[in-house]
């Protein structure tokens, strides 16, 4: 379903945002009055979009649809933005935000996720701008894959949110950078927890979804475990933590979700679990026996089209649902 023209205009509709600095909702912790700052003055990169996390998963969607399709028309758009803005420099400023004493939980888990599958993302690129992208980004990915590895062995328990919170979906992106980048240590804790977490996970009853969840808590876990186990035994776990599929059980899991108000930015996060679901319906599906494989397909095709067509047209999904639905399309890796 993403051809070329597509791929345009998600590009441009990350194009449109990432350097938009207002309105801005910083995570950002005063410590006192000379703590106070404006986005662009804070983040040297990643100051629009609404948010940090947002602005760097635009990146991430302009890295894989550069990649994907090297003769976007927005092509030459990407490459001037990341030029301007991906420089040693303008990275060392957001490092230096990381050193701040309150910046200890700044964007944890879910930014970081981001931040590393921006990182994966651009170490797939073939080309020189592509790799001197990648390198200038590198000591911030480490930053954060150090923060990953300080923090997990920390983490008794799981976040089973539907936001930003949900750890099955930082840990999943953090896994396929470590795995793409050959940082062992992080991918085996990674996976240790995972398994720690989820590995006895067993008829999941699926309570949701809840009015601002743009993720799924239980197919979230099954994608993760997905790439935790091998293949043989993640088909063995599937079958027991969502036994039911091919009687379309838990129902809630194949209707998709009906935002009132797409103007309300909490609201409007229910189209991006629309497209969240796709993404880990389609990943899950081949790992499943014949008549559950149908019924996830079938449902990865509703969720998508409830909320593809309303990527655009409020600021408040525009600024990220571009990227969900990638993620639909392409999935994350």
């Amino acid at each position: 379903m993403l051809d070329q023209a597509l791929a345009d205009k998600l590009a441009a509709l990350a194009l449109g945002h990432v350097t938009r600095e207002y309105p801005n909702k910083l995570d950002h912790v005063l410590a006192g009055p000379d703590d106070v700052g404006d986005p662009r003055g804070l983040h040297p990169v990643f100051y629009g979009s609404f948010d940090w996390h947002s602005c760097v998963h635009g990146y991430w969607l302009l890295a894989r649809l550069r990649r994907l399709f090297p003769g976007l028309t927005t092509g030459p758009a990407i490459k001037a933005l990341f030029d301007s803005h991906l420089t040693p420099a303008r990275i060392a400023g957001e490092r230096d935000y990381l050193t701040r004493p309150t910046a200890r939980g700044f964007e944890r888990p879910y930014g970081w996720g981001w931040l590393l599958a921006l990182a994966a993302e651009l170490n797939r690129a073939d080309d020189a701008d592509g790799r001197r992208w990648a390198a200038a980004l590198t000591p911030l990915a480490q930053d954060f894959a150090d923060r990953f590895k300080a923090f997990l062995p920390l983490a008794t328990y799981p976040v089973r949110a539907g936001t930003h919170g949900n750890t099955a979906f930082a840990l999943t992106l953090a896994l396929d950078y470590a795995d793409q980048v050959g940082d062992a240590a992080l991918a085996n804790l990674c996976r240790d927890r995972a398994k720690a977490w989820h590995g006895g996970d067993r008829d999941a009853q699926a309570w949701e979804p809840s009015q601002d969840d743009f993720l799924s808590p239980t197919l979230m876990v099954a994608e993760l475990m997905r790439h935790a186990l091998p293949p043989g035994d993640y088909a063995h776990w599937l079958s027991s933590f969502l036994p039911r599929l091919a009687d379309a059980e838990p129902a809630t899991l194949f209707q998709p979700a009906t935002p009132s108000d797409r103007t309300d930015g909490k609201i409007a996060h229910l189209d991006g679990l629309n497209l969240s679901r796709a993404w880990c319906w389609r990943a899950i599906a081949p790992a499943l026996p014949d008549r559950a494989r149908e019924r996830a397909e079938a449902a990865a095709d509703a969720h998508l089209a409830a909320s593809l067509p309303h990527v655009a047209g409020d600021y408040m999904g525009e600024h990220w649902l571009a990227t969900f639905a990638l993620l639909a399309l392409t999935g994350h890796a």
